[in-house]
């Protein structure tokens, strides 16, 4: 099936050719950023002359910049660029007015992207894991590079969070593989295709196919042409898992030169090569038996709760026994895996009341979530406390979805959509957040909107009791609502006492 043209097909526009085997100095634009901050680290450690500018660099890049002695600005400055390194690396939130990207044009300066440059200096040598999907993709990103981390693989490292086992969201690693999650947001604003197509991707797993990033992506139909686009990027030699259990997913796995593996769970819609047999699931996690193409593969304990981290699971584990690991050593490291910051993660216990942190934003993430946490508390009170802070979740575009996806929660609250510098959207296109609670109390789930969210902390650390479990979603930092709330809950029962 040929491809109808589209963002993800767009080429990018013309600039001056790169020889990476040439440079010897490098400019990065963002380079307060995680990733980018990193990526710098890793590039000092090759022996290059990096340098860098940010708009703000803040605590832990900064101090991991001033600690590796790489220089760097803080302000878009034309004269950043005086000393006219041989590469410019510009970050995805560069637009084209940008002084220091107007002044490389001008000046005739060679530039890549964050994605381009990391493929061309990290990925060409090694095997590329790269995980995509709408949903899962840190989690099962930080999973296969664990699995292979214990089993003495030492793979290269890029991923959107901290997976505590290794504490590092990136890491150069001396083994053949190098592990990545590729996210289908656009490279920079000269080239509107997904970071992934500059991955090479070899072993590759595909988690879900859903609308997203509407910013960049009008309808669900240039999202699927996103994923297609990538099915056909996987190496003739390599390997796709893709989840099975959903058509949106399947539609796209015809466009695939190389081996593919349709996974999910026993219950799961679909015709599927490998399947996990969910034995039990509970606060320990999940105890289940994979099968492949038939074949009793094994026993594994996973333990991370919910049914969407299962499918996770299943992914990296096909992922990293393909990729040779034996069975009895993937079965250990995977009942030693701890989790991933922002992700599930306990932030404290005060009093008896677990306060939680996760990233989930979109409404199938919030549904999974929740449904995750209640198996992994059972019998608990679950407060639901939700940011909306992405470009997409700021958006009416799934006010109607919302409601349904908080339907297990016993108590709802969100507190006001995150407004950006330099936000364009209006009032009328902003989620109506007091439309979402009429529906959710109309459906017998008590909800409230408190715009602030030290509203939202008075409220939970009163009322609040021993036994709650608090659980608070935002792609962001949730304007430090999990930290004033513990320290409020520690103040009442310090009182208390």
């Amino acid at each position: 099936m040929s491809f109808i043209p589209g963002p993800a097909e767009r080429v990018p526009e013309p600039r001056p050719a790169v020889d990476y085997s040439a440079v010897k100095s490098v400019h990065l634009m963002c380079i307060g950023g995680s990733a980018m901050g990193n990526f710098a680290g890793m590039l000092q450690s090759r022996g290059l002359d990096v340098r860098g500018s940010d708009a703000g660099i803040f605590d832990p890049m900064r101090s991991n910049l001033e600690r590796w002695g790489i220089p760097f600005e803080e302000g878009y400055k034309a004269e950043n660029l005086s000393w006219n390194p041989d590469l410019v690396v510009v970050g995805n939130v560069i637009r084209r007015d940008n002084p220091e990207a107007a002044a490389m044009r001008a000046a005739g300066m060679a530039y890549t992207s964050f994605p381009e440059a990391l493929g061309e200096w990290l990925l060409r040598d090694r095997t590329p894991v790269v995980v995509t999907g709408t949903h899962g993709k840190t989690t099962t990103t930080s999973l296969i590079a664990w699995l292979l981390e214990a089993c003495n693989r030492s793979p290269g490292l890029l991923v959107g969070g901290v997976p505590t086992n290794l504490g590092r969201s990136f890491q150069a690693g001396t083994g053949d593989t190098f592990v990545i999650e590729g996210d289908e947001y656009d490279t920079a604003y000269y080239d509107k295709r997904p970071k992934f197509v500059h991955y090479h991707p070899h072993h590759t797993i595909l988690t879900s196919v859903e609308f997203d990033h509407a910013d960049i992506y009008p309808d669900f139909a240039a999202v699927s042409r996103a994923f297609r686009l990538l099915a056909s990027l996987v190496h003739p030699d390599g390997l796709l898992c893709a989840w099975g259990g959903d058509t949106r997913v399947t539609d796209v796995l015809d466009a695939c030169n190389a081996r593919v593996l349709r996974y999910g769970l026993s219950d799961d819609n679909g015709e599927l090569d490998a399947i996990a047999t969910l034995d039990t699931l509970g606060p320990d996690g999940a105890h289940f038996d994979l099968h492949v193409h038939g074949e009793h593969i094994g026993r594994f304990h996973s333990p991370m709760s919910g049914m969407h981290n299962l499918r996770n699971a299943t992914a990296a584990l096909l992922t990293v026994l393909d990729l040779g690991v034996s069975v009895e050593d993937a079965a250990a490291a995977l009942k030693s895996f701890k989790g991933i910051k922002k992700r599930q993660e306990v932030r404290g216990v005060v009093g008896g009341i677990t306060v939680l942190d996760d990233y989930a934003h979109h409404p199938t993430a919030v549904e999974l979530t929740i449904a995750g946490i209640r198996a992994a508390y059972p019998g608990q009170k679950l407060w639901a406390l939700f940011e909306a802070e992405s470009n997409t979740s700021r958006r009416k575009v799934f006010e109607q979805r919302y409601p349904p996806a908080f339907a297990e929660a016993d108590e709802v609250i969100f507190c006001s959509p995150l407004r950006k510098a330099g936000d364009k959207l209006t009032d009328d296109q902003l989620l109506d957040v007091d439309a979402m609670v009429k529906v959710i109390e109309a459906d017998g789930t008590p909800a409230h909107y408190l715009p602030d969210v030290a509203d939202i902390v008075d409220l939970v650390a009163e009322k609040a009791q021993p036994g709650d479990v608090i659980l608070g979603m935002s792609g962001r930092n949730f304007r430090g609502m999990h930290a004033d709330l513990l320290a409020r809950l520690e103040a009442r029962f310090d009182a208390d006492a």
